[in-house]
């Protein structure tokens, strides 16, 4: 019965699967709740033959332990939808307290930030060379939120998980950090360790990119002088280079003279008009701990 069982359920996962469609499920002892399970899978999969445009769109379906999954958009990219569904942001306060966790897909829909006022812990890398320039990123054209645009190094969020919620001198937020630019950047740990970052200050800030999706999030400005290897990852990143401050400066006159369909990701530009360029002076002159402060939540618009 149990052999049964397994086969018949490693096929509807199959069938499942091969629509495109996340679906998560509890094991459970109980028959009759395998059955429930089973037979939901069968409803979607005939549903899915009769009328194939709809079967990546919404799919929910009450598991044996009461969780709805929820079916990603149809035209999302498989990666980014993998991200949407599987990382579970920290939600925080305005006071950047711990209120909860939410799927990054919950936190990135304007709806959902504007009806519940879901705001996020983030964190936005700014990486220099020895030569004192900066590494800029341009957004992979799959990203949901901002494709395309440039932005600083690494922008992301720590993940409601044991590691990456440690309070203490942000340390939470430098291990995403660590983490993040490995799978976007391919920069090794080893190349920027923990305690090389530099933790200079956190601004809350809400941005929508399009009529359906946006940020609304409490960002840690983490800053960190070092040469590193990088290859970066396709699906996350489009294109990479380093700037000095005056060639920063040309990308933003460009960028607000519309030029060459330049775009810079708000959250970005808020850095570079508050902080950036005086901030830069300390990087050269190795002196960001004068600058550091991590009392202050800075609400910028």
């Amino acid at each position: 019965m149990r052999m049964a069982q397994s086969l018949i359920a490693a096929t509807l996962s199959q069938q499942v699967f091969k629509r495109g469609v996340s679906v998560v499920s509890t094991p459970s002892s109980s028959a009759s709740a395998f059955r429930s399970r089973s037979f939901s899978f069968l409803l979607f999969s005939q549903r899915s033959r009769k009328n194939p445009l709809t079967a990546s769109l919404s799919f929910s379906s009450q598991t044996a332990m009461g969780e709805t999954p929820v079916a990603a958009d149809s035209g999302m990219d498989a990666v980014q939808r993998r991200l949407m569904f599987e990382d579970e942001c920290i939600l925080v306060d305005e006071n950047d307290r711990v209120v909860g966790h939410e799927s990054k897909y919950n936190c990135h829909l304007m709806e959902k930030i504007e009806s519940e006022n879901l705001l996020h812990r983030a964190f936005s890398v700014f990486l220099f060379n020895s030569k004192y320039e900066l590494l800029l990123q341009q957004r992979s054209a799959t990203k949901v939120t901002f494709p395309l645009v440039w932005t600083n190094t690494c922008c992301s969020h720590p993940l409601y998980r044991e590691s990456e919620l440690i309070e203490e001198n942000a340390l939470g937020v430098r291990n995403a950090a660590q983490r993040k630019l490995l799978d976007e950047l391919g920069i090794p740990a080893e190349d920027i360790p923990v305690d090389q970052f530099t933790p200079l200050g956190r601004m809350l800030y809400k941005a929508p990119s399009d009529g359906k999706w946006g940020e609304h999030e409490l960002d840690y400005l983490l800053f960190i002088v070092r040469d590193v290897n990088f290859h970066p990852n396709p699906d996350e990143v489009a294109d990479v280079k380093y700037v000095n401050r005056d060639q920063l400066k040309e990308l933003l006159r460009k960028a607000d003279a519309g030029e060459e369909g330049l775009k810079l990701s708000p959250w970005f530009r808020l850095v570079v008009d508050n902080f950036l360029f005086k901030w830069w002076e300390h990087v050269e002159r190795g002196t960001l701990g004068e600058v550091a402060d991590m009392k202050t939540i800075h609400k910028l618009t």
